[in-house]
């Protein structure tokens, strides 16, 4: 049985990065992982992708890109309708909230490397 897929907003070739620990935990405790960002490059074995995801497709996004930066995103998150969306530290936005709110997308105020290690992901 496959697992649900985990979109990274804002994936990073940089391996100093929490986007890039958190695509190489996930990919390490079996989930798939859909790394998504502007930079071109590896986590890993994974390519980072450019190309949105398509609808129906992604069980959960996890953010690593601030408020300002999601603006742009906010319709093709929606748009893929996800289970729940987690805001680790610094991508809290109340304004995204309510809009996953209103469309019945679950909304976490957490951090997914600490969720993955404590099994609460």
């Amino acid at each position: 049985m496959q697992t649900p897929i985990t979109l990274v907003l804002g994936a990073s070739p940089n391996s100093d990065r929490y986007s890039f620990l958190a695509t190489s935990l996930l990919h390490e405790k079996k989930y798939q992982v859909y790394p998504f960002g502007i930079k071109k490059g590896l986590i890993g074995e994974l390519e980072i992708f450019q190309e949105w995801p398509k609808p129906g497709t992604i069980d959960t996004v996890t953010l690593y890109v601030g408020p300002a930066g999601q603006v742009e995103y906010y319709d093709a998150i929606l748009s893929l309708a996800p289970r729940r969306i987690i805001f680790n530290p610094g991508t809290e936005n109340p304004d995204l909230q309510a809009l996953a709110a209103s469309k019945g997308i679950e909304t976490i105020i957490a951090c997914t490397l600490v969720m993955l290690k404590t099994g609460q992901y």
